[in-house]
């Protein structure tokens, strides 16, 4: 009995084992059919960094084991410039963790791998908009500063295809006291320029629109940030943010997709930078008192109070007392050094103290030692294709050509020479000055800025003109001809007639006919008609009266004549020139003249009667722009002589104008009134009769000249069209 119940508990365990390892093996299959598996599956790699330029377009082509993901985590700081890409899961198989590249604007990239994710840190030269496609194996980059369409089949992308346009402006206060401005883009790749100027910090976002809501200034104050205010305005096809702190401050830029976000902190200056004058102090107080203690022992008090590690020199020796109450540690160890004629350098948390003069001869032989080194450091030859500046004027402007005394920034072995048919720049010397020379290409070798001034010249004339005149005149036929003259006409015993042209009363009337065309002259005791003004003449108004045998007549004739004329002459001369670069445009004549000679003889010189526009623009850092401008206007005037008087019109002024913004130079206004009379004694006066008796004449001329001016920065090559 019993030995049949241990073969059937046998058979039972036998069985249940052979049931766990199938549920094993089953569990293993099953295992290996899940997708663990591919979590255990090689990561991929960077194989292949290489930097190719096509024209404008500038690309950067990563090579990966297999096809890389269409979309990497990315962000950008624009000052300095860099571009960081983060690949998940991605090992760095290039060998190295730095390429250099020296490809157009794209200097070097940093490759980091930690915990199997793999940054790029990509260093420019300045800030570029970038695209990126896959193209099998291979991830392109590419940086373009203009747009580009796509090309089709040959896998050129669009590169900032639409304009970039601004969306919204935000504020915000951060941790230690810091003031956050947030910009949100329409698109991603975005060249931004951010600089500090003067007190302001000023961010020009290049090709991107602002919307007119806003276009405003923001007042921060109430936020208790450095930052003050904050004012956005368009430029032409760039956006310019300028942001106002007060006191001293420091600022930090970073993009990150489509949002820039620019933090000004208030700035702190460090623990080690002591003053002797007491300010500045920031450590935390503390209380000594002590009676003759060592030197080296209060330094070591000092270091265990504040955590940092001291390193004192053999030469610190001496003894000190003190009593110091609830002063801050970094002025206590100031009076301590100040005490003793000790000095200290600072080294992240390290402070090491020694004399003035040992720490002073210290420094004096580790320049000297860096000075014979770079005396025997190999020099290297460089090229430099130099593209807005001439490399010849180039070199002898920053003292490249190595003369003493001219601020070269070469060494003493470093040479410079200028190839002009290529306008390159070959410069030899160690590589740190070649970075130097480098950096400071990249400052001054930019495109000059066009300006094109428009200036218009108005000159308005009014002129008014009135003449009154009369005359009086007598006939007496009894002393002619007692029978009287021949066809005298009696059939009407007044007459009146209206003519421009003067006859003479008696003659206009037709009476006292000698001949059938010929009249007998009266005599005219007042004979003061009005004058005709250029080639218009008076009109007349004559009456004649005589006796009943018309034998006696007496003539009247009033004359008059009012004239009015208006005019304007505007002239627009306009100039495109580079900045800070004079331009000079004139039209107009040379009139000849005559001229002695010492010996007697004449010669013949010539004088120009132009319409000239002289100006030199320089643009401000604020995008103002300053004039010194020179504008004149002459023309042929009278003749004098065998020659001419000129009239001129000149005005010269330096004014600051906004850019598209107009300007008054001057203006000159003149009015000339003249009333002139010319009467009878005694009857001109007489009231109502006396007009009879007298001309009178009245003249009034009113001229004006406005000068104005307007300057442009040109932005795009059509506006000059």
């Amino acid at each position: 009995m019993d030995d049949t119940q241990s073969t059937t508990r046998d058979s039972e365990w036998e069985m249940s084992r052979f049931i766990h390892q199938i549920l094993a093996a089953l569990m293993c299959l099953l295992m290996g059919a899940l997708p663990f598996g591919a979590a255990r599956a090689e990561p991929n790699a960077i194989t292949e960094i290489q930097a190719v330029r096509e024209g404008a377009l500038q690309q950067l082509k990563l090579s990966f084991r297999r096809a890389p993901a269409t979309e990497a985590s990315n962000f950008s700081t624009p000052s300095p410039p860099r571009l960081v890409l983060d690949f998940a899961d991605t090992l760095n198989a290039t060998g190295h963790a730095r390429q250099v590249l020296d490809t157009g604007d794209l200097r070097h990239v940093d490759i980091v791998q930690v915990s199997g994710r793999t940054r790029l840190v990509l260093a420019l030269k300045r800030p570029l908009p970038f695209a990126s496609r896959v193209q099998g194996k291979t991830l392109i980059l590419s940086f373009s500063d203009a747009a580009t369409s796509a090309a089709g089949a040959s896998g050129t992308i669009a590169i900032a295809a639409e304009r970039n346009a601004i969306l919204d402006i935000d504020f915000r206060r951060g941790s230690n006291e810091s003031g956050r401005i947030i910009v949100d883009l329409s698109q991603s790749q975005a060249a931004i320029d951010i600089r500090r100027q003067g007190q302001s910090l000023v961010i020009d976002f290049m090709k991107t629109s602002l919307p007119d809501v806003l276009r405003r200034r923001l007042d921060v104050k109430d936020f208790g940030t450095p930052v003050q205010s904050i004012s956005t305005s368009a430029q032409g096809d760039m956006v310019r943010l300028l942001i106002e702190p007060s006191g001293q401050w420091e600022h930090t830029a970073w993009q990150t997709d489509k949002r820039l976000v620019v933090e000004i902190r208030p700035w702190r200056p460090d623990d080690a930078k002591m003053s002797a004058n007491g300010r500045g102090y920031r450590g935390d107080k503390l209380s000594l008192n002590f009676q003759n203690i060592e030197v080296r022992a209060l330094l070591q008090v000092i270091a265990d109070f504040t955590g940092l590690n001291v390193v004192a020199s053999d030469s610190v020796s001496g003894q000190l007392t003190l009593r110091l109450k609830d002063v801050p540690w970094d002025q206590a160890l100031d009076i301590v050094m100040q005490a003793r004629g000790l000095d200290m350098r600072r080294n992240g948390n390290v402070l090491w103290i020694a004399p003035k003069d040992e720490l002073l001869t210290k420094e004096r032989l580790e320049l000297e030692q860096k000075a014979q080194i770079s005396e025997l450091e190999p020099l290297v030859t460089e090229t430099f294709q130099l593209n807005y500046q001439k490399a010849d004027a180039f070199r002898q402007v920053f003292g490249l050509d190595g003369q003493v005394g001219r601020g070269s920034i070469l060494s003493r072995r470093g040479s410079a020479s200028a190839e002009p048919r290529t306008n390159k720049l070959f410069v030899t010397d160690t590589p740190s000055r070649l970075e130097e020379v480098r950096k400071l290409i990249q400052l001054t070798d930019v495109p000059t800025r066009q300006v094109m001034i428009e200036a218009r010249i108005v000159e308005a004339d009014d002129s008014f003109n009135r003449n009154l005149g009369a005359k009086l005149g007598f006939v007496d036929l009894r002393a002619i001809n007692n029978n009287g003259p021949a066809g005298v006409n009696l059939s009407h015993s007044t007459r009146l007639a209206i003519t421009g042209n003067y006859l003479g009363v008696g003659e206009q009337t037709q009476q006292a006919r000698a001949t059938d065309k010929s009249f007998i002259p009266n005599t005219q005791f007042v004979d003061l008609p009005a004058n005709g003004i250029g080639t218009a003449t008076a009109a007349n108004v004559a009456i004649s009266l005589y006796s009943a045998g018309a034998s006696r007549f007496l003539n009247l004739e009033l004359s008059a004549l009012e004239s009015e004329g208006k005019g304007k002459i505007i002239s627009s001369p306009r100039v495109v020139t580079a900045d800070q670069q004079a331009a000079v445009i004139e039209q107009g004549e040379e009139i000849p003249y005559q001229q002695a000679t010492s010996s007697g003889a004449t010669s013949v010189q010539f004088k120009k009667a132009n319409l000239k526009l002289e100006v030199t623009p320089q643009i401000t850092p604020d995008g103002q722009i300053i004039l010194m401008v020179d504008v004149a206007k002459d023309s042929r005037g009278t003749p004098v002589g065998n020659s001419f008087a000129i009239n001129t019109k000149h005005v010269k002024a330096n004014v600051q104008v906004e850019n598209g913004g107009t300007a008054v130079l001057g203006g000159i206004f003149t009015q000339d009134e003249q009333e002139s009379r010319f009467k009878v004694p005694f009857f001109g006066d007489i009231p109502v009769i006396g007009h009879l008796f007298r001309k009178t004449s009245r003249s009034r001329v009113r001229s004006e000249l406005l000068i104005f001016i307007t300057p442009r920065v040109i932005t795009d090559p059509t506006a000059m069209q």
